[in-house]
């Protein structure tokens, strides 16, 4: 039956449908030999012919869901111009086509979410589900600087940051809930206040919580997760919409 290409991509692993769609659109997604460059586009998987950047796409029979312990010096992208390791490196025996859902730095470790379901990334992302986040700090927080801290966080999300000490020591580790973590504006305004970052780490996406992994090891998510992840991000975005409606 004739899908929409983006779906297609997503379904195969490629990419989320946003992603898929920058692919159609720069002239990267050939169908029966001709490039298609229109959103849109329908194509049959078991009769076309379907190529991304000359590969022809496999449609595995079941998604793949996996939850990385992403360790500190690897990049979340499948190659790097630098060189630098990459957490595709770790997936030793995962034998589908997977990509990340969102980003972590290269310096920032943790919680890491891959998959070949493009609908389920792009749940996720749209959903702006929140992350915990553990952070090491230079030098111990004093109570008026994390009321001005949670102030500065109400002006870029809309969840509160909701920062608590849980390590102790002259340089403590603090969690906080952020939203959009690649903003880094934490790191700013933390950096402004005389408390540099020296440690960055995710701990919880959303109701996942961190898992017993060693640092670059991985885990299939039970059926379970995926379907808490998917509830609770439903839940997110239309809380969102209401919002922002109101």
């Amino acid at each position: 039956m004739p899908e929409r290409l983006q779906k297609l991509l997503a379904r195969a692993g490629i990419a989320s449908r946003r992603t898929a769609e920058k692919l159609i659109e720069g002239g990267a997604v050939r169908v029966n030999g001709q490039v298609v460059t229109r959103l849109g586009t329908k194509a049959d998987p078991e009769t076309d012919r379907i190529e991304v950047e000359g590969c022809r796409l496999r449609f595995p029979s079941r998604p793949a869901y996996l939850v990385l312990n992403k360790p500190r010096g690897t990049v979340a992208t499948a190659s790097d111009p630098k060189g630098r390791p990459t957490v595709f490196d770790l997936l030793k025996g995962v034998r589908q086509r997977v990509f990340t859902v969102g980003r972590l730095p290269y310096d920032v470790e943790g919680l890491l979410l891959l998959t070949s379901d493009g609908a389920f990334a792009d749940a996720l992302l749209r959903g702006s589900l929140p992350q915990t986040y553990w952070v090491k700090l230079k030098g111990r927080l004093r109570d008026q600087e994390e009321a001005r801290l949670e102030r500065i966080a109400a002006r870029h999300q809309h969840l509160p940051l909701r920062l608590r000490q849980v390590k102790s020591g002259p340089n403590p580790w603090y969690e906080g809930t952020l939203v959009e973590p690649r903003e880094d504006w934490l790191r700013t305004a933390l950096f402004r206040q005389g408390h540099p970052v020296e440690k960055l780490k995710r701990v919880a996406i959303g109701p996942l919580r961190a898992p017993k992994l060693a640092p670059g090891r991985y885990r299939e998510l039970t059926a379970h997760e995926v379907e808490r992840l998917r509830r609770d991000a439903r839940r997110t975005l239309s809380d969102l919409r209401q919002k922002r409606a109101g």
